[in-house]
């Protein structure tokens, strides 16, 4: 039987105490008064599935404890989660009908907001974008990366290469979790380490890189506390996230671009918002000696 622990904080004047973060959001606090605050325990008895597969926490407590802590872990990262929902609601509507046309899970989604938090970010390995792409990977699948250009910041062409990858994997591997933590440890890694320790699955691998062995973990948690806010005492208004990019025009570009402030400029938008709507667009010019057409997308008349 889980316990539920209710703690409440009284802020006395003029003494020193510590004062904790609520973790809910109801808007419903009276003027001088605390915010109830409710920290508890996950409940794992309940079906944990990720791409149709099953998270077998019932009958393996390994599993069990490894995926709560990681529930966990997101359920009390509050900024981060608040963050990944505003933004998704961004990008999902871009994200999903890619997914389905490329035949693969839905839930591959919520592997881009474990890699990136939905944010066309760096790391410190130099991997770019929402799908966090290295640029030899990159490469692989068709997308392009240059001085000017990197089309790891593409949404749209990275999302299928992402598919692409998976796909490949999933068949190579035989199941979308070994296909994730591929994407995360390396194909010939997770081949190997399956072969030597005799691992029917994911969930029977030992001693490897521990961002690996959390690596599904955390995309589980992520699906699972997103897909059940109010369960775990979210609340987010409606018009707090953010909305999609949905109201744009299309130049088609043949040649070079000198300045793309200039091209800007002549489209009566600001440099500022066609980086926003081409974050793919990395430089202030495009070279473009091949003479390639590339599809330019401008805030609408």
């Amino acid at each position: 039987m889980h316990n539920r622990i209710l703690l409440a904080v009284n802020v006395v004047a003029a003494t020193c105490a510590v004062a904790f973060l609520t973790s809910s959001f109801t808007g419903n606090n009276q003027q001088g008064k605390a915010p109830d605050q409710r920290v508890r325990s996950i409940n794992m008895n309940k079906t944990f599935t990720l791409c149709g597969e099953r998270f077998p926490t019932a009958t393996n407590q390994d599993v069990r404890q490894r995926l709560d802590a990681e529930i966990l872990k997101n359920v009390y990262s509050h900024s981060s989660t608040i963050l990944y929902v505003e933004r998704a609601n961004a990008y999902f509507p871009i994200i999903e009908p890619i997914l389905k046309e490329e035949g693969v899970p839905s839930d591959l989604k919520y592997l881009a907001v474990a890699e990136s938090g939905l944010a066309p970010v760096t790391s410190s390995a130099d991997a770019r974008g929402v799908w966090q792409f290295m640029k030899a990977t990159a490469g692989s699948f068709n997308l392009e990366v240059n001085e000017d250009v990197d089309e790891r910041y593409h949404v749209e062409k990275a999302t299928r290469a992402a598919c692409k990858y998976l796909k490949k994997e999933k068949q190579k591997l035989g199941s979308w979790v070994l296909a994730m933590a591929a994407y995360n440890g390396g194909s010939s890694r997770i081949s190997e380490q399956m072969a030597s320790q005799r691992a029917k699955s994911f969930f029977d691998l030992n001693l490897m890189a521990d961002e690996t062995m959390r690596y599904p973990f955390r995309i589980m948690a992520i699906k699972e506390v997103m897909e059940n806010l109010e369960e775990y005492d979210y609340e987010i208004d409606q018009d707090h996230l953010y909305e999609p990019i949905t109201d744009y025009q299309l130049v088609e570009v043949s040649g070079p671009v000198a300045s793309w402030g200039a091209f800007a400029e002549e489209h009566g938008v600001t440099y500022r918002q066609l980086k926003v709507y081409n974050p793919w667009l990395v430089s202030g010019k495009l070279a473009n000696k091949e003479g390639k057409t590339y599809t330019i997308k401008l805030p609408a008349e």
